[in-house]
């Protein structure tokens, strides 16, 4: 049986700061790619789901049909 941290594809990385200095953490994903944003958030959600031990769920496919 493999632990979560075995898993786990992004490194935890801490940060010892004040609460009066700036955050770059969203210009940081700003200029990543959407497609690693979504990556990231998708393996936090896993991490989440196998936390709470449920089942892993998925994103929600969502469309709409348009009569022209």
């Amino acid at each position: 049986m493999t632990t979560p941290r075995q898993e786990r594809s992004i490194a935890c990385v801490v940060r010892k700061r004040r609460l009066d200095d700036p955050d770059d953490d969203v210009e940081y994903w700003r200029s990543r790619p959407p497609e690693e944003r979504i990556a990231a958030l998708e393996e936090i959600r896993s991490q989440y789901h196998r936390w709470m031990g449920n089942a892993e769920q998925r994103f929600q496919r969502v469309f709409s049909i348009v009569k022209r």
